[in-house]
């Protein structure tokens, strides 16, 4: 019994890590180049892209605004942002978050750099008439102030065009409001011809942040499209978009996501039509190997006036929460998420005494040995009982080896090895059942390790600076290899030798599997590695074990 459960909790441990690290997150899809002439608008697909292959990027007709000299620039400061609205088309040029930063150590900008012209940018605006589109992108909006330090009060933008020729009147209105929701901006906008109202499609363009793994972490999350309907969160894939680009109905919300930001919409009980497509763009620099950022353009339709909210932000539990208690559900936890949970709560909140992640992992995982120490205690105990045990019953089995499986004469070996358990007071089950109950909340912790923003560029000590990316100098993952190896060294087991040689290849494979992890999670696994070890240890000498 206690063979089957050590090797099944050993190849749940592995197919975990080899998931994270070949399979999860999903590999961006591939899609062709966006030439310059193109546009990835999804609001103007016709019903040729429903059919359209995974790899086709829809045809498109949303217009290139012709570069106004007389545009200028509106920035809006904030505690926590820094936006940059452009005249021309009343639209988002750079949306930087001050107390997130890029590679560079500079405020991370979510809206993607170098997006050629022929792209909408986020919060430019559509309807069903194309001359009407083109106009509104080359327009000269009038805003109703100048630069905005608002700090932690609320205030509003607007912007405001008018063409007497043609009657089109356009109304674009910002509200921010940076002390309770300091990532959401409320966008209102109305189109009309001579007082007859049109039909408002909100453009976002590519979204969201960089579009690609700076790094080369096999963790990263890439961006995603998802959505939140009828209590049920959606995360799609290309291959549903070259399917089913544009879903109708109420949101709770919709958006697209990468590892750790977030641009969505959230309409609440109000119908909007919203479509996705593709974008592939080339990185923001010379390089040899032409490799690509992926990015997913969205549009929010409405039948008439717009009113939407939108959150453009970092995926951090609480922010969200604030927002839309069903927002935080875009963090991808997985199963365990009910578990996830309270653990990052526990790690917030012990990093509030600490001060540094780093150690804050180091003593959260300590105080959860602590907490699983008496599982673990018994596990251990019935398995030193089964090992002594194990000459016993090796003899048992070695009389009935010859007969098969299915010969009635096996059911009398079974009875004779559970006579000598219960003669010696072993519980088989009793070495099994306590560390499967540990698994979950192993895995929990895996989880929130490698999603959670809080680890973000958060250093830890010396070279380790940022506990989301992998240990570059392989030190954390070499030291994890070998405690597991110690620790399988030491415990107690009733494999047959080959087994145990077998057992012991485990510490190497997940030593390789956990080069690319994120050095939070490495330190984690670390960690716990050690507990097991000390109360090993301890263990040992409370039921008089001689080493």
């Amino acid at each position: 019994m206690e063979k089957r459960v050590f090797l099944a909790i050993a190849l749940s441990l592995l197919v975990l890590t080899l998931y994270q690290t070949f399979v999860a997150p999903p590999a961006a899809p591939t899609v062709p180049p966006v030439a310059a002439g193109q546009n990835t608008s999804p609001s103007s697909q016709g019903p040729a892209a429903a059919v359209a292959a995974p790899a086709t990027t829809p045809e498109v007709v949303f217009p290139v605004p012709v570069a106004n000299p007389s545009a200028r620039d509106i920035t809006v400061d904030t505690e926590n942002i820094h936006a940059v609205f452009s005249t021309q088309g009343a639209v988002v040029k750079h949306w930087r978050l001050k107390h997130y930063a890029d590679n560079a150590g500079q405020p991370l900008d979510l809206v993607p750099v170098q997006i050629p012209a022929s792209m909408p940018r986020p919060f430019s605006l559509s309807t069903d008439d194309p001359a009407l589109t083109a106009a509104m992108a080359s327009a000269i909006y009038e805003p109703s102030a100048g630069n905005l330090s608002l700090e932690n009060n609320p205030g509003v933008l607007s912007f405001d065009y008018r063409d007497p020729a043609t009657g089109l009147n356009v109304h674009k209105s910002f509200q921010f409001q940076p002390k309770g929701h300091p990532y959401l901006i409320d966008v209102e906008a109305t189109i009309d011809v001579a007082g007859a109202a049109k039909p408002v499609t909100i453009e976002l363009g590519p979204s969201v942040g960089v579009g690609y793994n700076e790094q080369g972490s096999r963790y990263g999350y890439p961006n995603q499209p998802v959505l939140s309907r009828a209590g049920k969160v959606e995360r799609l894939k290309t291959a549903d978009l070259a399917t089913k680009p544009t879903y109708d109905g109420p949101f709770r919300f919709v958006g697209v996501g990468d590892h750790y930001f977030l641009s969505a919409a959230l309409p609440g009980d109000k119908n909007v039509k919203v479509t996705y497509a593709p974008v592939e763009l080339p990185v923001p620099w010379n390089d040899p190997q032409n490799r690509k950022r992926l990015f997913f353009s969205y549009s929010v339709a409405s039948p008439g006036a717009a009113s939407v909210p939108f959150f453009f932000g970092p995926k951090a539990f609480d922010t969200l929460r604030a927002v839309d208690v069903e927002l935080v559900r875009t963090i991808d936890f997985g199963m365990f998420a009910f578990l996830v949970v309270p653990l990052l709560q526990a790690l917030k909140w012990v990093n509030g005494y600490v001060g540094n992640y780093g150690w804050s992992i180091v003593v959260l995982t300590i105080l959860i040995n602590i907490v699983l120490f008496p599982l673990r205690h018994r596990s251990m105990v019935s398995m030193k009982k089964m090992q002594a045990l194990q000459p016993k019953t090796k003899a048992i089995q070695d009389r009935y080896a010859k007969y098969k499986v299915t010969d009635p004469e096996r059911q009398k070996m079974n009875q004779e090895m559970m006579a000598l358990y219960k003669e010696h007071g072993v519980n088989p089950a009793s070495g099994c059942v306590p560390m499967l109950l540990t698994l979950p909340i192993l895995f929990a912790f895996y989880s929130l390790l490698a999603m959670s923003i809080e680890l973000r560029h958060a250093p830890f000590i010396g070279y380790l600076q940022d506990l989301s990316m992998p240990d570059k100098y392989w030190i954390t993952p070499l030291l994890m290899g070998a405690t597991m190896f110690w620790q399988q060294r030491m415990m107690p087991s009733t494999a047959d030798p080959v087994q145990q040689k077998m057992f012991l290849f485990m510490p190497i494979i997940f030593t390789f599997s956990f080069i690319w992890a994120p050095a939070g999670l490495v330190l984690y696994w670390l960690m716990s590695n050690l507990m097991a070890i000390g109360q090993q240890y301890v263990t040992n000498k409370m039921i008089g074990a001689k080493r």
